[in-house]
């Protein structure tokens, strides 16, 4: 495991999850909002899929996160592993609500904290909380099947489904004996 693609809803923990990997992997780890949404504005799809391609192109491995399944093509496919964080809707919007709420009592500071307002979080049509469940809905069954499109490739598939599972497979995958490593790689979860 060296070229890791790790996508999921918002608030799932693929920042996290990838971050460690990262360290655990001793490889570069990139997350795809900080390519797309530049101080100028998000950037044109064929600037983002080009600067994705060049990250995933390098013959040296690669942590990518990002739920972009639109560049399947040019992560996905190019992943020795690939990690759905597929969690219930309603942890989701718990853990969303959560968060929301500490960046607008600033309580954490991030690009997206500072954009923030209570519109834009629970209010508004397109909202996050509205976002959440209009993606989540639209999007699950086709992340399904591209899935197993991508593990026709030869792309060893990992649905994690909750916290725990997440917990579990990394206790797995930490650094150790080179057999247990080979077998956390292994593992997945089936559709």
């Amino acid at each position: 495991m060296r070229r890791v693609a790790l996508f999921g809803p918002p608030a799932t923990g693929k920042s996290t999850l990838a971050r460690w990997l990262s360290q655990e992997l001793d490889e570069p780890h990139t997350d795809l909002d900080d390519i797309l949404f530049t101080p100028a504005g998000p950037l044109p799809m064929e600037e983002f899929r080009r600067q994705a391609a060049q990250i995933t192109s390098r013959d040296s491995g690669w942590i990518v996160e990002g739920n972009f399944s639109k560049l399947a093509d040019v992560v996905w496919h190019r992943a020795d592993t690939l990690i759905w964080l597929d969690f219930p809707l309603p942890l989701i919007l718990y853990r969303i609500t959560r968060r929301s709420l500490r960046q607008l009592a600033g309580r954490e500071d991030s690009a997206q904290a500072r954009r923030l307002t209570w519109s834009a979080a629970f209010f508004a049509r397109r909202s996050l909380l509205r976002t959440a469940i209009r993606k989540y809905c639209a999007n699950r069954p086709r992340y399904a099947q591209q899935m197993a499109e991508t593990a026709a490739l030869g792309v060893e598939v990992v649905r994690l489904r909750s916290p725990r599972e997440v917990q579990h497979w990394k206790e797995r995958t930490a650094k150790g004996p080179a057999e247990s490593r080979s077998r956390a790689a292994r593992h997945t979860t089936g559709p």
